[in-house]
């Protein structure tokens, strides 16, 4: 049995903690994540592998996208070797168009067997009406082209070249 605390990314405390069988796949547990929030789960979405420092990796889809071959998909994917081990980390991205994330972190896992399994055993704060708003940030690269002494090259200045010339 795995107990997992899944937090929405917002600036309140929105969170659920769920106690879920440990052969269950990923299809399983997005239904599970998207009832405990009170979603119907008819959206589309994915995990995200992460690391400790929650570092978005590989997608994890609803449905297989391969136009061949097989593809990984949540159907694909089995908790128990999706998240082997206690604080192993996943990011779950329901509804594309309004971007619900949320953060999916393993508490404990042990080896109990329950027949009242999904079960919600932990509820705190309200989710909010609307999806919070992502700020999508870039690091501040340097530019290049800022200093003008760079670009009288070996071309010369670009403002300089007359193009009637050619």
């Amino acid at each position: 049995m795995y107990k997992i605390r899944i937090i929405l990314d917002t600036k309140e405390d929105v969170l659920r903690t769920v106690l879920v069988d440990d052969t269950i796949n990923l299809e399983s547990l997005h239904y599970i994540i998207a009832k405990a929030f009170g979603f119907e789960g008819q959206e589309m979405a994915s995990f995200y592998r992460t690391d400790d420092e929650w570092n978005q990796g590989e997608e994890i889809p609803l449905f297989n996208m391969a136009e061949a071959g097989e593809a990984i998909s949540m159907q694909t994917c089995i908790l128990n070797e999706t998240l082997p081990e206690e604080n192993n980390k996943l990011i779950y991205v329901y509804d594309f168009l309004n971007m619900w994330t949320f953060y999916v972190d393993v508490v404990e896992i042990n080896n109990d067997k329950r027949e009242d399994l999904p079960q919600t055993i932990l509820e705190v704060g309200e989710i909010p009406n609307e999806a919070p708003e992502k700020e999508f940030v870039a690091d501040k690269m340097g530019n290049e082209f800022e200093d003008e002494d760079d670009l009288n090259d070996e071309f010369g200045h670009y403002d300089d070249f007359d193009f009637n010339d050619y």
